[in-house]
């Protein structure tokens, strides 16, 4: 197949294609733009991760711009679908010829558009999505793990599913239960990941001692959840988890209370990221807990502003009036580490290079440090994957009304100030 990139290839061997980074670059026309591609759910139920893409794109083009760094940023809206995501892949490839593709948020949207890049021979860094739905869901035959293969132009930077799991028995922990866990997880990339009985929740769960109510995946936007409600009331359920998409966790969780589930925690991915998600619950949200990827009190700067996080998480507040939201710091460190990359590629309109550059790269970033090829990653995997740091949070109801994240676990990295400890659910 005759790719993008083969076709860079031979028009830049006959002097036809230049390419522009305003950092120095060899033999490279300075003004000449240099077109990131970004993709990310906008609208649609997973509209929550992109709520933050307008600041932070908007706040990168002014300090590029005053850097004197020449930018373009093509923004297309995955609208929640993972066949729209690849469709908006293949338009940035082929009609915008973007130099370096950047996606976030969820497997549904990181992975058709890695894939698409990986297929065209385009430079691609993705991430909001654990690693191993990620990376795995992109295989040719994901449940045979010897046939796994790196990628040539995909690069992904997250946790994985090993940290959440330890942040969230780490939270519960902290408490007395009788270890009975109620999974709720979707027939998505991210639940079918989390609920995978080799890589997922199931076996660590069981080596730890908690027992797995697991009742099967359900479709997404999901109306009736009494079937699970059912099985954890049996089961006596003091701890529930799983990953979930926003309007889901609400009709659950309201189902759950009007049928008499009284677990003692509730720790439940993606969903809970997002305070509007929590205030829709009203005081029902008080001590749902979730995973922390990101606060202000993350002890990190941007590698490309020199702000804190602090400084970002401010900035933000300030210019939309909303208050700060997680994606923020990894939307800020996707394009951190497009200028980064773009700086040391040796020819930004040559994907090899791009690639090459990327998998290169150590850069402390607003979420922290991120460097491809790490040695504790499975083989398979250290090539495409850059691990980030995670920790564990609880939503408290604040006396004026509205959310705090308060941090309750911080193991895997203790630079994260703890705000308190994980408390029991009313």
């Amino acid at each position: 197949m005759f790719t993008r990139r083969d076709f860079l290839k031979t028009t830049a061997a006959g002097g036809a294609v230049v390419a522009a980074s305003g950092l120095a670059a060899p033999a490279i026309a300075q003004d000449v733009a240099i077109k990131l591609g970004y993709v990310s759910p906008q609208t649609g139920p997973l509209a929550g991760f992109g709520e933050a893409d307008k600041f932070v794109i908007d706040a990168f083009k002014a300090a590029t711009k005053g850097m004197g760094l020449n930018y373009e940023v093509i923004v297309k809206d995955s609208q929640s679908n993972p066949n729209r995501a690849a469709e908006v892949a293949k338009e940035l490839i082929v009609d915008d010829e973007v130099n370096l593709m950047l996606v976030s948020s969820t497997p549904e949207t990181t992975n058709p558009v890695s894939t698409t890049c990986e297929a065209e021979g385009v430079a691609c860094i993705s991430t909001v999505a654990p690693w191993q739905p990620w990376f795995i869901g992109q295989q040719g035959n994901p449940g045979d793990p010897a046939s796994w293969k790196p990628f040539n132009y995909a690069y992904h930077f997250f946790w994985g599913l090993e940290d959440i799991i330890a942040v969230f028995t780490g939270m519960w922990g902290q408490l007395e239960t009788n270890k009975q866990v109620g999974g709720l997880f979707p027939n998505d990339g991210d639940g079918n990941a989390w609920g995978d009985k080799t890589v997922g929740f199931p076996p660590v769960l069981e080596k730890l001692g908690y027992g797995l109510t697991d009742t099967g995946r359900y479709q997404n936007l999901t109306d009736d959840f009494s079937a699970q409600i059912n099985a954890f009331k049996q089961k006596g359920t003091d701890i529930l988890t799983g990953v979930m998409i926003p309007p889901d966790l609400t009709t659950f969780w309201n189902q759950a209370k009007q049928q008499g589930l009284k677990p003692k925690i509730a720790s439940i991915g993606k969903a809970l990221l997002f305070p509007q998600t929590v205030e829709a619950l009203g005081d029902a949200g008080h001590n749902l807990s979730t995973e922390v990827w990101w606060t202000p009190s993350h002890p990190f700067k941007s590698s490309l502003t020199g702000e804190t996080a602090a400084e970002v998480a401010a900035a933000f507040t300030t210019a939309t009036g909303r208050p700060w939201t997680q994606p923020i710091g990894f939307a800020h460190a996707l394009f951190e580490l497009a200028v980064d990359v773009m700086k040391r590629a040796e020819d930004v309109a040559d994907a090899d290079a791009v690639a090459k550059a990327i998998g290169e790269t150590k850069l402390d970033t607003l979420v922290g440090p991120v460097a491809w090829g790490s040695d504790k990653l499975p083989p398979f995997a250290s090539k495409n994957v850059a691990k980030t740091p995670l920790v564990g949070g609880q939503w408290r109801r604040k006396s004026g009304g509205g959310y705090d994240l308060v941090v309750v676990e911080n193991g895997l990295i203790p630079s994260v100030p703890l705000g308190g400890k994980l408390e029991p659910l009313s």
